[in-house]
């Protein structure tokens, strides 16, 4: 039997545990599909509602005050639509939903680096992180259903690169992995060739840190493995 039919199981396991109008559904506030993906590793089968906020950095605001404000806008923002929908007329969802908000940004030594917006900004950025060390962080939002509570959490971890040539650089940039990628780069894809060393948690730097937020959606009603 294989992982992906394994973890089917599991998920219509874990449908069948509650009847379904009872059943809190997650609703992640997010186009990522690592993230969904992170998700659906832990036996979830989450609904994306993207949500559309500035990602701006405030005057002097640290990379990890950012990450964790952005992360919560994106879960309230989450929310605010199904309020919405509600007040329209539409099914009372929010009663059953738990949002998860999370955003992620590289930090090099002090320096914000988001999802390079052009060829040259991406081909800069390898240059910089290359054979050097960077922080990944990345925040995590909980809403649980019906509650204005938000759970949050800041996860670290450590990634360092080996050397990278400026030919190797736009080759990468050629695959169109790096596009929309904070560092501009995937580590769960062609990326991973750049890495040499991860300290902390590996899914941290996909987008999403499965420990904590395992933990966040056992608080909010929506236990892993029923605990």
């Amino acid at each position: 039997m294989t992982k992906d039919s394994l973890t089917s199981d599991y998920r219509q396991m874990r449908a069948a545990e509650q009847p379904l109008d009872t059943a809190p559904r997650l609703v992640l506030a997010s186009r990522s599909p690592r993230r969904e993906q992170l998700l659906r590793q832990l036996g979830f089968n989450p609904q994306c509602k993207p949500a559309d906020i500035p990602e701006t950095a405030a005057p002097g605001e640290s990379p990890q005050a950012l990450v964790e404000r952005l992360a919560i806008q994106k879960a309230q923002s989450c929310r605010a639509f199904y309020q919405a929908d509600n007040h329209s007329g539409g099914r009372n969802d929010q009663d059953h939903c738990v949002i998860i908000g999370a955003d992620t940004v590289i930090d090099f030594h002090g320096q914000i680096i988001g999802k390079p917006v052009e060829r040259n900004d991406c081909l800069q950025t390898l240059q910089n992180l290359s054979d050097q060390t960077h922080k990944v962080h990345t925040g995590v939002c909980v809403l649980p259903a019906a509650c204005t509570e938000a759970l949050t959490v800041v996860v670290s971890s450590d990634v360092t690169f080996g050397p990278i040539s400026a030919t190797q650089a736009i080759a990468y940039w050629e695959t169109g992995e790096p596009a929309g990628k904070a560092g501009g780069y995937a580590i769960q894809g062609i990326g991973a060739m750049f890495v040499a060393q991860v300290q902390g948690s590996f899914s941290n730097v996909m987008g999403l840190p499965l420990y904590e937020t395992a933990r966040l959606l056992s608080r909010a009603g929506l236990p892993v493995l029923g605990d």
